[in-house]
């Protein structure tokens, strides 16, 4: 992160929180908070053997896509999480698993986590962010639409949880 980063906040991040690259190590925290979050809305099923397995070692599935992964500790705990892998094309960044813990939420730590990306993605030379975010999670799309992110197609995943997801794209200077 950039120090030069300025966010408002409507409550100041905690003094104790660390944001630092992911481990494995934190995975179990990970599934906790991904479990958390989608408990949040109706029909969300976390299948993390038949569907996300790559949560079990989050870090290093990134690192295999040729990506990054970040946790925001609390307490010595994740409380967030953001990561990032190559997008579908060469001059695209896809922002993945951008997961607030609800009592860190509204101090401006998705900005933070969502300002990583941006700085791998400027890092990479990439051109543009997308992203993919379930049609449900409707206070998540307002801080992308805030963070400058247009909302795109949907796609269905055909999951056990009906996912229908929206596209979101950002076009970087």
């Amino acid at each position: 992160m950039t120090d030069s980063l300025q966010i408002s906040h409507a409550t100041p991040p905690s003094p104790d929180l660390l944001i630092r690259d992911g481990v494995d190590g934190d995975s179990w925290d990970v599934i906790g908070l991904v479990a958390a979050c989608w408990s949040e809305y109706p029909n969300c099923v976390l299948d993390i053997d038949g569907e996300v397995p790559y949560l079990r070692t989050v870090a290093s599935a990134f690192a295999g896509w040729g990506g990054r992964f970040w946790v925001a500790e609390g307490g010595g705990r994740a409380v967030a999480c953001v990561g990032c892998a190559p997008g579908g094309t060469p001059d695209e960044l896809e922002l993945r698993m951008l997961y607030v813990g609800r009592r860190w939420r509204k101090r401006g730590l998705g900005e933070r986590l969502a300002a990583l990306v941006e700085a791998e993605a400027g890092a990479r030379a990439a051109t543009s962010i997308v992203l993919w975010s379930d049609t449900r999670f409707k206070d998540a799309h307002r801080l992308y639409e805030r963070l400058g992110y247009a909302r795109g197609p949907t796609r269905e995943l055909h999951d056990l949880s009906k996912t229908v997801e929206y596209r979101f794209r950002k076009s970087l200077p």
